[in-house]
């Protein structure tokens, strides 16, 4: 069984992920080095602070034991150990893409899997 992680993306960022078949990062990843992940009881807070009132995203859940010594927990937001991967996302490490919609309140709306 796979230990996912998740990423968030814009529906035109996962398109060409898919494309090309590797994902190097958003600009934030680029600027710090790695690519920003969230755990599954980090996700929801950190599409509260980087995505809020964003539509049109998408959820990845990564394989994170797949992705090797490059994936690395580290110490971030309020002292909690986030996982950065230093390299890129090969679209065969995605478990699953889903649609990350707004509520009417302008929440998103996650999957039950990540909000049980």
């Amino acid at each position: 069984m796979p230990n996912p992680i998740y990423k968030i993306l814009s529906q035109d960022d996962w398109r060409a992920f898919e494309a090309a078949g590797r994902y190097q990062g958003s600009a934030d990843d680029k600027r710090d080095g790695f690519i920003h992940f969230s755990s599954q009881d980090q996700v929801q807070a950190t599409a509260a602070k980087h995505f809020a009132g964003q539509d049109d995203l998408v959820l990845l859940s990564v394989d994170a034991d797949a992705l090797g010594p490059a994936l690395r927990f580290e110490v971030s937001r309020g002292g909690a150990e986030f996982p950065h991967l230093y390299g890129p996302l090969q679209l065969a490490h995605v478990i699953e893409a889903q649609p990350l919609p707004l509520g009417p309140d302008g929440v998103h709306r996650f999957p039950v899997t990540i909000t049980t």
